[in-house]
């Protein structure tokens, strides 16, 4: 009873929350699941790229031993080695195996007549050694004997810090070794990715063994990851391949590419060929709700909508009940609270009133003048007494009074009214008083100031000066030089007595020759009891 809204609203939340939580364990357990497919599909992707390049590896191990057995090696020979290896069947994913000897400054030209001799055309070695190397390494053939392969021929790879960075891993540690991201050379303009596998051969010599030369295999890293997906599918899943960071241009080759916010990955360093590399799986996780969440969502949002209306349906009646004998007693206290103000008002209004009639009766000259005195000033207060009855004699804005008061001067073409302030809010009694001094000051500027001819302007603007008290000023301009020696009026002393005595703060009213100026000081109130009560009403009613 206490909660009528708010306990059928709890019932509903609570069971919206477990079916949230469900639903929550639902797709918990579902990410969970993709992410072991996920990570499965790595490991599994990773196992082929390393079985690809175990098998290039062990091609180039049996071809070092091979190798380093012999003295010269010819190209026959080498044509020969390669072709046993059956490359189409088994070694795909390579442009083909080759062989790159050792040259010394002084064997330059021994190898370009070399290559001359071998039908491999112009291929010279070029780039020309600078001094600083102690030797070259230049590709002497590579298999097969292609017009792609042929452009690498002669290439000194040992003039280029990748190439030489692996020859000399490769060397230092006696084992196939790969190369960070190179483009190959038989590539041309292209800028397709590559790397190259090398295996150092090396030759029995006086102090021990000297490098003779690398065995080597050059791969298109596109076509490597592709060779090594023929053993595992990619299936729908994103595979990139990256040479150590994470990066755009790190990228070796990329299959079923997945981009974007929704995307899952998850990476794996791969080693190949002693040189470790980051495989990257990514999925597109599927917008929206599995099935099973939503077949969970559907019953939890059924079952909290007939609790809460079973509750409300329950508490209503109660609450219609309680509510009709909260109303009775609410209707006693507005009777007895009316009774009190509506005697306070009427003393004060007759109390107005008669200090009016007494003011007006010692400034008049006949019953005509007296007549027409008293008529305005009781009109003004029926007009400000007519906003207090719209707000059911709750606070008035200063705005609505003075618009009151001003209404048959404001839309006048030959004169200009203003009026300017915040939204303020006043007590009926103070409401009483402005309105009261504000009908006053334009009575006086119709008869003799401002909105007496054409030009003339009357300003009104009021501002905040603290929390509880509120300055209004009333400005003429524009109308006849105000008379500075003058009979005291009934108008000067109803602002100055009556209305500051009841604002309870003085009136500074100055009868400048540019024009009247009026400042009035008016308290902030705290709303009436009519305003509760009006409030309470409302509730009631709700």
């Amino acid at each position: 009873m206490r909660y009528p809204r708010g306990m059928p609203l709890g019932i509903f939340v609570l069971i919206a929350a477990i079916t949230v939580l469900s639903i929550f364990a639902i797709e918990r357990g579902e990410s969970q699941r993709e992410a072991a497919q996920l990570s499965a599909r790595a490991t599994t992707v990773a196992s082929a790229l390393e079985r690809r390049a175990n098998s290039s590896s062990a091609y180039l191990r049996a071809g070092a031993a091979l190798l380093s057995t012999m003295e010269d090696i010819p190209a026959s020979e080498f044509r020969r080695f390669v072709s046993e290896l059956r490359l189409d069947a088994d070694y795909r994913g390579a442009d083909g195996i080759g062989w790159a000897q050792v040259v010394r400054p002084s064997q330059e030209e021994a190898f370009n007549a070399l290559v001359s001799s071998q039908g491999s055309g112009n291929a010279q070695l070029h780039p020309r050694p600078s001094g600083n190397s102690p030797f070259a390494v230049p590709v002497t053939f590579l298999q097969p004997d292609t017009e792609r392969n042929r452009r690498a021929l002669g290439f000194d790879m040992y003039s280029e810090p990748i190439r030489r960075a692996a020859m000399q891993e490769a060397e230092r540690t006696a084992r196939p070794t790969a190369t960070d991201r190179i483009v190959l050379v038989q590539e041309g303009e292209d800028d397709a990715a590559g790397f190259l596998i090398y295996m150092p051969v090396f030759e029995a010599s006086a102090g021990g063994r000297s490098l003779k030369g690398f065995i080597f295999s050059p791969f298109n890293a596109q076509d490597f990851l592709q060779s090594a997906l023929e053993l595992e599918g990619a299936g729908s899943y994103g595979i990139t391949l990256y040479d150590g960071d994470r990066r755009e241009g790190e990228m070796l080759a990329q299959v079923n590419s997945d981009e974007g916010p929704s995307v899952r990955s998850v990476s794996q360093v791969v080693t190949i060929a002693n040189n470790p590399w980051q495989l990257v799986i990514t999925s597109r996780e599927e917008a929206g709700l599995s099935g099973l969440s939503v077949a969970t969502l559907i019953f939890g949002l059924l079952v909290g909508a007939l609790l809460m209306l079973l509750v409300r349906m329950l508490t209503q009646q109660a609450q219609e009940d309680e509510a009709s004998l909260a109303w009775f007693e609410e209707q006693a206290s507005i009777r007895n609270s009316l009774t009190r103000e509506l005697n306070h008002r009427v003393k004060n209004t007759l109390a107005n009133v008669l200090s009016i009639i007494a003011l007006t009766r010692r400034r008049a000259d006949d019953i005509n003048e007296f007549a027409d005195g008293l008529d305005g000033r009781i009109r003004a207060l029926s007009a400000t007494h007519d906003l207090l009855t719209q707000s059911d004699w709750g606070s008035t804005p200063v705005r609505a009074v003075v618009d009151a008061e001003l209404l048959p001067y404001a839309h006048g073409g030959d004169h200009d009214v203003q009026l300017e302030g915040p939204d303020v809010e006043l007590a009926p009694n103070d409401a009483l008083s402005l309105g009261l001094a504000i009908h006053e000051l334009a009575t006086n500027a119709a008869k003799y100031g401002s909105l007496s001819q054409p030009g003339g302007s009357v300003s009104v603007k009021w501002k905040t000066v603290t929390e509880s008290l509120v300055r209004v000023e009333w400005l003429e301009r524009g109308g006849p030089p105000v008379k500075q020696q003058r009979n005291r009026g009934f108008g000067t002393d109803l602002i100055e007595r009556i209305v500051a005595h009841e604002l309870k703060h003085p009136v500074e009213l100055d009868f400048d020759p540019a024009g009247v100026r009026c400042v009035l000081l008016i308290p902030v109130r705290r709303a009436t009891d009519f305003v509760l009560r009006a409030g309470r009403a409302e509730a009631a009613e709700a």
